[in-house]
């Protein structure tokens, strides 16, 4: 009889298998997501309580502790290259090179900004949906789900 039971357990692990590793990688997936959430909230504590004005349209200027239009921005970037305006950071007057530069920086943070809002927003579903998963699995409910 455990002979016959032994043999059945050998032919069902290939179909459990498949299943547990999904769930595994899903546990895996779920908890780095959840700690990039937590490393976007530490990083970026000064900026979230603008979120609602993180849109897409305007981006966090951290020195200032300001939200910056990105219209705006633009043309101030071009009165400062047609002016000839010195710039710090490169040391010489603004050009149009100089601003075309900073234009495509402010666009890319506009974008991480607002990425960093949403993923900070999902933190509580993604730790419910990893203690959910856990209590399914059976998995220990780790560090990462509180």
């Amino acid at each position: 009889m455990t002979r016959i039971g032994f043999s059945a357990a050998l032919l069902l692990l290939p179909l459990c298998s498949p299943l547990h590793a999904q769930n595994a990688n899903a546990l895996k997936d779920l908890k780095a997501k959840i700690f990039d959430a937590q490393m976007a909230q530490r990083n970026f504590a000064s900026g979230l309580r603008h979120c609602s004005e993180l849109n897409g349209t305007n981006f966090y200027f951290e020195l200032r502790d300001r939200v910056l239009n990105l219209q705006d921005y633009r043309r101030s970037l071009d009165n400062l290259a047609s002016q000839g305006a010195f710039n710090v950071e490169t040391k010489r007057p603004w050009n149009k090179q100089d601003a075309d530069a900073r234009w495509a920086q402010v666009q890319k943070q506009a974008a991480t900004d607002q990425a960093n809002c949403a993923l900070v927003a999902s933190l509580p579903f993604l730790q419910k949906k990893l203690k959910e998963l856990e209590q399914q699995s059976g998995a220990p409910v780790d560090a990462a789900s509180k």
